[in-house]
């Protein structure tokens, strides 16, 4: 994760604040990068393989 980004990202926080909204910030950040270097990597389903995995999940 780039320092920029957590930076912007307390940035937008209201003035205060507690220390789990910025705990949980993080964690999300942290997802969402997870997910783009996944995205780049070909580490993808389609939409077929999504619904597949998801009724076995489901039934």
């Amino acid at each position: 994760m780039r320092k920029s980004v957590v930076i912007d990202s307390i940035n937008k926080l209201p003035e205060e604040f507690s220390i789990e909204e910025l705990v949980e910030r993080l964690i999300v950040l942290e997802k969402i990068e997870k997910g783009r270097q996944e995205v780049k990597d070909g580490k993808v389903n389609t939409e077929e393989e999504a619904k597949s995995k998801l009724k076995k999940w489901l039934h």
